[in-house]
């Protein structure tokens, strides 16, 4: 026998204002073409004037619990990778802890831009398989929207706000690659590469600050390392892409996901695509598109996923899980 992550739930919620690309028409050299042609997306959510980050993340994460028929008395941890939190501090996590009413155990953030829900996620099996917590409500959520330059059009079109949310459990299994829940994970990351995606402002700088990207470098990096990690992570697992039933990916542009599930040998059909009606969500994205993946009925029990992210650090992983 051996201890298992396994998915008991998924929810996902998107703010209630819709920004097509033509919105963007009015204030940049731009256009909705220019932007679905190198980025493949069309529209995506921007948050309310007063909703938080954490306010998107609770509501994501009342949903997942939905999904799995358990309430916050079940919780253990929660664990939320987030880059745009409320506050400096308390962490977003404790305050979602707060509101769904949980009393007991802990809660945290991670940050890893838009890799962090794979570390999330890779945090939250290890708590599970070490035994510090039975139930761990994994969540990306992000308000993205609060640090774009909108006078730059490379970056400020790309960005979405949003949140997803996994409930994960204990559950015995074999020790097999047959075995539900999460099977393997890869974590990297490379700090020479941090002005290639930062946003220049912060708590010690006494400053606040912009989202920068060099697309083309980003872009460069992302398919070969994203690459690397999901074939890691599979071989980890005694496994390779011929098994794979979805790639579920970061989605940030669909010409990366295309390259990535090119080199993996893997036809368009076995990738969850949503960056079309989202945008880059950053952390948020992952969580975004499994639940959308399983309203969708893509995704089942028993399916073998990959799901790999990349984002400023560079920071870089892959989990494989089998639904």
């Amino acid at each position: 026998m051996a201890g298992r992550s396994v998915v008991a739930g998924v929810g996902h919620y998107l703010p209630e204002r819709v920004v097509p690309n033509s919105e963007f028409e009015k204030t940049l050299d731009t256009t909705d073409e220019w932007i679905k042609t190198r980025s493949g997306i069309e529209r995506r959510h921007f948050a309310a004037e007063d909703e938080t980050t954490s306010d998107l993340a609770t509501k994501a994460a009342e949903a997942a619990l939905a999904d799995a028929g358990l309430t916050a008395d079940d919780i253990d941890a929660i664990v939320l990778a987030t880059s745009t939190a409320d506050l400096t501090f308390p962490s977003a996590a404790t305050m979602v802890q707060a509101r769904l009413g949980m009393t007991k155990g802990f809660a945290f953030d991670v940050q890893a831009v838009c890799a962090g829900f794979v570390f999330a996620l890779s945090n939250a099996n290890a708590l599970i398989v070490s035994g510090q917590a039975n139930r761990v409500l994994v969540i990306g959520a992000e308000t993205f929207s609060r640090i774009m330059d909108w006078t730059d059009r490379s970056t400020c079109v790309l960005f979405g706000d949003g949140a997803g949310a996994l409930v994960l459990e204990a559950q015995d299994g074999t020790g097999t690659a047959d075995d539900r829940g999460i099977l393997a994970t890869d974590l990297n990351s490379d700090g020479r590469f941090k002005d290639l995606l930062y946003v220049d402002g912060g708590v010690s700088t006494q400053s606040t600050g912009h989202l920068r990207m060099q697309g083309n470098q980003v872009f460069r990096h992302a398919v070969e390392k994203l690459t690397k990690t999901a074939e890691t992570a599979l071989e980890r697992a005694g496994l390779s892409s011929s098994d794979v039933d979805w790639i579920v990916p970061h989605q940030a542009n669909i010409r990366i996901i295309q390259g990535t599930a090119k080199k993996m040998n893997l036809p368009m059909e076995n990738v969850v695509v949503t960056v079309q009606d989202h945008g880059n969500t950053s952390a948020a994205s992952i969580p975004l598109a499994l639940s959308v993946g399983k309203q969708r009925g893509q995704i089942k029990t028993g399916d073998l996923i990959v799901t790999e992210a990349i984002g400023g650090g560079l920071a870089w992983g892959a989990v494989v899980l089998r639904w």
